[in-house]
């Protein structure tokens, strides 16, 4: 058994090594999205927090409708942790969220 789950471990290095960083950005999240997450983000004004989510399963790149091309925003949904003390508390809702690449500062995270 052993030497099975080895030789399946060394394929997938020797797949992954020939892909673009993109396409092993997206196998990532793909593998991550199906075997879930306990994402954090914490928005920063600064070097003060501002605001966090939690209990985020992903974070998405968004699309052009149309075009197809990246935006220049991330979104998803988290639960709004309004006293910032990483618990979901009564009162504290699961939201919709967006954030810019280029004018937030952020740190998303897993939380264990």
């Amino acid at each position: 058994m052993r030497i099975k789950v080895g030789f399946a471990v060394a394929v997938s290095i020797l797949l992954l090594s020939g892909c673009t960083q993109e396409t092993q950005n997206t196998l990532s999240r793909s593998l991550q999205n199906w075997t879930g997450t306990n994402g954090v983000l914490d928005i920063y004004a600064g070097d003060k927090l501002v605001k966090r989510f939690i209990k985020i399963d992903k974070v998405s790149t968004a699309y052009g409708s149309n075009d197809n091309k990246l935006r220049p925003y991330r979104y998803g949904y988290g639960i709004d942790d309004k006293n910032m003390n990483l618990k979901a508390d009564p009162g504290e809702k699961k939201v919709y969220f967006e954030f810019s690449d280029y004018s937030t500062s952020y740190i998303f995270y897993e939380n264990n």
